[in-house]
């Protein structure tokens, strides 16, 4: 069975991808991608290995697969070759179609409902560097950025807001 996704103008979106540890590229990536094809990052989180994000799209437009292409295609485009630690792990299915080991092919999403789905995702979104023990308090990981942020005006907040400017 082929795998639909829900497509609606100016609708919310929570999204998981999975990646290798190189927030400096994906930054780039995504900031070039919303300047062509704009939308609203609500909140996100980069991990060494995973990210979470809501996205709100414009009202005239549906196509996050598209952005999420660009900045898959771009982002796998940074990244060396390379047989060290981290080295790719690449099967037949990928070799034959030339694609990299760095990240997976899909990425999971699903529309945020209504308010209350959107305030949940973002507290978990929030708390995920807690979650996997790479930071003792949410507000300390330097990769995240949530609603809170936006009335804190330390410079870590100032910083983040740099790293996710819309």
């Amino acid at each position: 069975m082929r795998y639909r996704r829900i497509l609606f103008k100016g609708a919310a979106y929570f999204f998981t991808v999975n990646l290798v540890e190189r927030v400096s590229d994906l930054r780039g990536v995504v900031g070039k991608v919303r300047h062509r094809h704009p939308f609203e990052i609500i909140t996100w989180v980069v991990l060494p290995d995973h990210l979470h994000t809501i996205w709100r799209m414009p009202d005239e437009d549906t196509d996050y697969p598209a952005r999420w292409a660009l900045i898959k295609a771009g982002f796998s485009r940074k990244i060396p070759k390379t047989n060290g630690p981290r080295e790719e792990r690449i099967g037949r299915s990928r070799e034959k179609k030339g694609e990299r080991g760095i990240r997976q092919r899909r990425y999971w999403e699903h529309m945020i409902r209504d308010d209350r789905h959107l305030e949940r995702h973002v507290n978990d979104i929030h708390y995920n560097p807690v979650k996997h023990g790479h930071a003792i308090r949410a507000a300390d990981w330097e990769f995240s950025r949530s609603l809170s942020d936006l009335g804190d005006r330390s410079e870590k907040a100032r910083n983040r807001d740099h790293f996710f400017a819309n």
